[in-house]
């Protein structure tokens, strides 16, 4: 032990010598990655000092408000119902054993393959008054037209809330079902004991523990809600998100743009501060003993089926239907038009983009995440926690805070140019595509750094002193120890960026050159012309792509549970 110790003071010795080349590198690095993620923040703040002269009295006092109150509400009603659903199928399938529980558990992550925007879509599709529910309810009870019975329409606010609901519950579910199958099987037999029948477990012992995951999970849900822009505006839900991008697009006002951002950063602040606090006090442990994990009840005849149901109706609903909806449409697209010419050159343009801004996340987590391990000091520490606030910024907020700095740096560049080589002035960065993997780079950030993070935190110091007291540097320790470590870590999130930046579209609509479409925005198109069906190959694309990390979740659900009971339940 004593050796140890004069290792470790050995090597924080090492860190008041000079600083190596190595080191300054990793640290200007990271520090970059920093400054890049709070680059579009301050162009905001700048750049709204003229918003409200920029905006008519008219809309300050109607417009905003309105919008504000739709955004609150779209907010309260997805929280409610994300929780509700995502909480009760999280208890059902760790607390009881039914009928398909081992595939159930594993399918209810599925919703997460569907975009927001593409759910709308579908729904959309799906209820609308020529749409086949509509025309089945016409048919069985003899209606002649859509005036002659009532039916919820879709495109309103509580449609939309049921909606990003269907997508977005298994946030609440992934992280609440963790905990309770990690739950104490004393803490259960004493409720037992008390008298406390499943309900009574549930609500006083069950809830009470899973109350941070379930924070954990809504504020995930809250951000991607506030971030869409494709579904809300098809819904014709009028949301701060969709006001940005009118009053830049159609009132042709940046600065004002940018104070209706400003505004939703108060509330993506007021998401996380509520996340905090319902977390706060609220952190227990088990026994540093391996725990004795509660023991899932068996259930049995109309009890079980009926958990069986309750558990395949989110599947059913959120999964099954509109995916086999979109892969009908899909192959009737395909069948009566042929596969659209463009289609090969949306993929490859949103492959390459995509891959682009993978290396790059990667890397710049991968620089954060070893800074702080070879060198560290309060300015990589720092460093670190600001590059993961980038994902908490809503995507079409990012774009506008961004459009300032990369024009000026076109101008920049060009007036350069212009003066050393006589060249004529360019969109060097905004007619490129380098926006939008600044862009990408900003937003899913925080991705690679938790998994590499989370990586290396398992990683023993002991590795770091021995290679110290062989004379590697900083470079060759990253290089030969902790690289090789996180080659897996690497991998998934190199996977989960790739896949997100397939599927983003609000910052993508606004940075994109011209001439530019992705799979994404050539659908957006599609659905906004009101010819939904004819962008349904780029959906179903885009949506089996977003299967992949699905699919790994759901393939981990698996393994979790018990081999014997999966024996049971074949």
């Amino acid at each position: 032990m004593s050796r140890v110790a004069d290792i470790a003071a050995g090597w924080r010795a090492g860190r008041d010598r000079a600083v190596s080349p190595g080191e300054r590198a990793l640290v200007s690095a990271a520090l970059a990655a920093a400054a890049l993620v709070a680059l579009p923040v301050v162009a905001l703040a700048l750049l709204a000092t003229g918003g409200a002269s920029a905006l008519s009295s008219i809309y300050l006092t109607v417009v905003l408000p309105r919008a504000a109150l739709d955004t609150l509400l779209l907010l309260a009603g997805v929280g409610a119902m994300t929780a509700s659903v995502g909480v009760g199928a999280a208890w059902l399938a760790s607390a009881f054993l039914f009928p398909g529980r081992a595939l159930l558990s594993a399918l209810l992550a599925a919703p997460l393959a569907i975009p927001t925007y593409i759910a709308a879509y579908i729904w959309v599709e799906l209820l609308e008054p020529l749409g086949p529910v509509q025309r089945a309810i016409r048919a069985v009870f003899g209606f002649a037209t859509p005036a002659d019975y009532w039916f919820p329409p879709i495109r309103s606010l509580p449609g939309a809330i049921l909606v990003f609901s269907l997508v977005l519950f298994p946030y609440v579910y992934l992280t609440a079902r963790a905990v309770f199958m990690l739950q104490s099987a004393s803490l259960l037999e004493v409720a037992r004991t008390l008298g406390r029948g499943p309900a009574a477990i549930f609500w006083r012992v069950g809830l009470p523990l899973a109350r941070p995951a379930v924070a954990a999970g809504m504020s995930l849900a809250l951000l991607e809600t506030l971030n869409d822009i494709g579904a809300s505006e098809y819904l014709g839900v009028r949301t701060l998100t969709v006001t940005v991008m009118q009053t830049w697009l159609s009132r042709n006002s940046l600065p004002g743009a940018a104070l209706i951002a400003c505004a939703m950063l108060l509330i993506v602040g007021a998401v996380l501060i509520g996340e905090r606090r319902m977390r706060r006090d609220r952190r227990f442990a088990v026994s540093v003993q391996k725990p004795r994990l509660a023991e899932p009840i068996r259930l049995s005849g109309a009890r079980a089926w009926l958990v069986t149901g309750l558990c395949a109706l989110p599947v059913l609903v959120a999964f099954v239907i509109p995916v086999g909806f979109l892969a009908y449409e899909a192959a009737q697209a395909v069948a009566a038009r042929g596969l659209d010419p463009a289609f090969a050159r949306q993929a490859m343009t949103t492959v390459t983009l995509a891959a682009v801004a993978t290396l790059v996340v990667v890397a710049l987590g991968a620089a954060l995440v070893l800074a702080q391990r070879v060198a560290p000091s309060r300015a990589t520490l720092a460093a670190l926690r600001l590059s993961t606030l980038g994902y908490a910024v809503p995507g079409t907020v990012l774009a506008v805070g961004l459009l300032a700095p990369m024009t000026g740096l076109d101008r920049m560049i060009s007036q350069t140019l212009a003066a050393l080589a006589g060249a004529a002035p360019a969109l060097w960065i905004t007619g490129s595509g380098l926006g939008l993997v600044a862009a990408y780079a900003i937003r899913f950030l925080a991705i690679s750094v938790g998994a590499l993070e989370s990586a290396a935190s398992r990683f023993s110091p002991h590795l770091d002193f021995a290679a110290r007291t062989l004379g590697r540097g900083p470079i060759a320790l990253a290089r030969e120890i902790h690289l090789p470590l996180l080659h897996p870590a690497l991998g998934a999130a190199a996977l989960l960026v790739f896949i997100d930046c397939l599927k983003e579209l609000p910052a993508t609509l606004i940075l994109r050159p011209l001439n530019f479409d992705t799979l994404a925005t050539a659908l957006y198109e599609h659905a906004t012309r009101g010819s939904f069906e004819t962008g349904a190959p780029q959906a179903l694309a885009i949506v089996l792509a977003g299967m992949i990390p699905v699919l790994t979740l759901a393939r981990r659900n698996v393994v979790e549970l018990d081999p014997d009971e999966l024996a049971r339940e074949r």
